[in-house]
């Protein structure tokens, strides 16, 4: 099967929360390999920190000053985003890669802010032509693997999960995370494969 890992860095989990980055890498489970020539990254505009900051919670003020900063200074505005993702979606080699198929979408916790802020900011429509309407998620892997006694407990988390697979320590980038997950569920799939 071949999906599209993604992932966004936010200003925080709560509803009114804004998308700061957004990655995401096509990669193939047959091969075993990320489509590193499709990859797309990009930041996406914010208010200012100072404007922000009395809403943040205090971790996103510790670890995400910086990612905050960059994103007002050189992110994209929500609409040109869009556009330049509608592009990505629609050309040759992406539509190539999928097979001219809506892409079934991959990534961790997706259901938390993920998908419910591409939803918002992108717009129903827009998710609904490109996107097929099943994803697959590595949190809900991560906990049937571990109800089937395949992995031990406690790996539902993405650190945990690349520690256990000897993959180095989580990034908080929305690149290094969409690419982490992709090769943590390929990795998984060999694991199993092997036991």
């Amino acid at each position: 099967m071949r999906y599209l890992s993604f992932d966004i860095e936010a200003t925080g989990l709560a509803e009114n929360c804004l998308m700061i980055e957004f990655a995401m890498v096509p990669f193939d489970t047959q091969t075993g390999q990320l489509e590193e020539s499709l990859q797309y990254s990009t930041l996406i505009q914010c208010p200012s920190f100072e404007e922000l900051k009395p809403k943040l919670d205090s971790w996103v003020i510790t670890h995400n000053e910086g990612l905050i900063r960059n994103a007002h200074e050189k992110g994209l505005p929500m609409n040109v985003f869009r556009d330049q993702l509608q592009a990505y979606l629609e050309s040759r080699p992406v539509k190539e890669y999928f097979n001219n198929q809506k892409i079934i979408l991959f990534g961790k916790s997706m259901s938390s802010i993920d998908l419910p802020f591409m939803n918002r900011d992108l717009g129903w429509d827009f998710m609904r032509q490109y996107f097929n309407h099943r994803q697959l998620d590595l949190s809900g892997i991560a906990y049937a693997l571990m109800d089937l006694g395949l992995i031990p407990a406690g790996m539902e988390s993405g650190s945990t999960m690349m520690s256990y697979l000897g993959m180095g320590a989580v990034a908080h980038t929305a690149l290094e995370d969409a690419r982490n997950t992709a090769l943590m569920y390929i990795k998984l799939i060999e694991k199993i494969r092997a036991q």
